[in-house]
């Protein structure tokens, strides 16, 4: 069983505007300009119920394809799968061999619809910043299985996988932006705390603190290179742009006005992975939209609660233990001040209640982001995602791969035989001349599918050449919807 026919995704998906624009005009005009082509009314009638024949039979095969993604699918659903399973009654070594299958399966149809596996590099400058979420948020590994990516990876090598590839995975498509406009009070106190640490590190420590700025400064630069080249994916040459609190202009103004930070975004991504239990086999597979970069972990799965950091505890115990010392050492001087002892104590308690309200405002916020993502974010999950998927691949593909079809058997009609160099020099004329844009055609997939139809051939040197536009309409047969739309008009064709 074979999902998806094994060429690679069409170069125009991953083009620059003019290239776009030359595709978007291609698909949308390709058949009636051919049709202006064609000389006699019987022939445009004829190459008409052509278009309408291929492009009916090509949507069909990928219909096909997909029913068997779903039905594999079926048997790792985490809500029914386990019960279908049991009654296939498969041994543990067919139902592995199963898993892998609908695992490659997926993956085609992530790069039919243009995601893209998220690389070591990618995750860790989108997770370089900080945007909403202020929490350390950490997977808890044990409650995830280990097994089925693995191996997949053991027999379908990539390049550059995250740390967490063995556990789960996750695509990206598309680059977008989100901005927050707020007061940020507790942020900005943050902020200027941390500035006046700095510069007591600088004054204290200046030539270390240098070398170390130098390296982090060199680190940060090559994150913001790796931003601005995932972020120019989106739209040619649109980069976004990270706006944090960090960046901030300290004044008057700035400290007691709402400021507005924004954060590129990833705008869908969509996140698989199995539960670690011996006695389940179902996949999740959840789709998001809209993700702040820096805020990815609100999507990961099985997080564990969070709590104070650890440098939240050295700051929470070393106050508490400097000030607690402190008061006992001057309480042991003959003449103990107690307005002295009280403004220590007054202080420590101070800043322990305040680290910990900041760690309640930051837990409430990772609470509403968690709500948000679930409720707003969340598109779908399992077989409503891969129905989606299948969807978008219909979409962009196979509206495209019809386009690529009629070109390629009208120019054969017109100009007669030709070897596969000589067709995508003709279909890249032709379309340059109707649409005066250029473009990258592909003759490869275009021809695979002509032979597949049985509407072309080669000849003795390896020409190819078409069959007589009637003859062609004999060879693909009537289909499904033409018999559809002429039982709806009460039997008239």
């Amino acid at each position: 069983m074979q999902l998806l026919p094994q060429q690679q995704l069409h170069p125009a998906t991953s083009r620059r505007r003019t290239e776009q624009s030359s595709k978007r005009s291609f698909e949308t005009s390709t058949a009636p300009a051919s049709i202006s082509n064609v000389e006699h009314n019987t022939d445009r009638a004829e190459f008409l119920k052509l278009c309408k024949r291929v492009e009916y039979t090509i949507r069909a095969w990928y219909l096909l394809q997909f029913e068997d993604l779903m039905q594999l699918y079926s048997l790792f659903d985490p809500i029914n799968g386990a019960q279908k399973l049991k009654q296939q009654k498969l041994s543990p070594e067919e139902i592995d061999v199963l898993e892998q299958n609908f695992l490659m399966y997926l993956f085609q149809v992530m790069e039919k619809s243009n995601f893209k596996l998220t690389t070591n590099e990618e995750i860790n400058v989108a997770l370089s910043g900080q945007y909403l979420l202020n929490l350390p948020i950490m997977v808890d590994d044990s409650k995830l299985d280990k097994k089925l990516f693995k191996k997949h990876f053991a027999d379908h090598p990539y390049e550059n996988l995250p740390d967490f590839a063995d556990k789960y995975i996750i695509f990206r498509r598309g680059i977008g932006i989100d901005k927050t406009t707020d007061y940020f009070f507790m942020e900005k106190v943050d902020m200027i705390i941390a500035r006046l640490w700095r510069y007591l590190l600088r004054l204290t420590s200046a030539f270390r603190l240098e070398k170390l700025l130098k390296r982090s400064s060199g680190r940060h630069e090559k994150d913001l290179k790796k931003l601005d080249d995932i972020s120019s994916e989106a739209n040619g040459d649109d980069l976004f742009e990270r706006v944090h609190l960090e960046s901030m202009e300290l004044s008057v103004r700035n400290l007691l006005s709402k400021i507005t930070i924004q954060e590129p975004t990833f705008d869908r991504i969509i996140v698989v992975y199995r539960l670690n239990f011996k006695t389940e086999r179902g996949i999740y597979v959840k789709h998001f939209k809209n993700i702040p970069m820096a805020d990815m972990e609100i999507i990961l799965p099985e997080k564990k609660n969070p709590g104070l950091t650890p440098m939240d505890w050295v700051k929470f115990l070393g106050s508490a233990i400097v000030g607690l010392v402190t008061v006992f050492g001057s309480l042991e001087m003959p003449k103990a001040d107690l307005w002295v002892n009280f403004a220590i104590l007054s202080t420590v308690i101070g800043y322990c209640a305040k680290t910990y309200f900041t760690f309640q405002q930051n837990l409430a916020a990772y609470q509403n982001l968690i709500t948000q993502s679930m409720y707003d974010k969340q598109l779908d999950s399992g077989k409503g995602t891969l129905l989606h998927l299948c969807d978008d691949v219909i979409q962009q593909e196979v509206s495209c791969k019809v386009k690529e079809v009629i070109i390629s058997f009208f120019v054969l009609m017109e100009k007669g035989k030709a070897t596969r160099q000589e067709l995508d020099l003709w279909c890249e004329e032709l379309i340059k001349e109707e649409f005066c844009e250029s473009c990258n055609f592909d003759v490869d997939d275009a021809v695979q599918k002509l032979e597949k139809l049985g509407i072309i051939a080669r000849d003795s040197v390896g020409r190819y050449y078409c069959i007589g536009l009637k003859r062609a309409n004999e060879m693909i047969g009537t289909t499904t919807e033409e018999l559809v739309l002429k039982a709806r008009h009460g039997g008239r064709p």
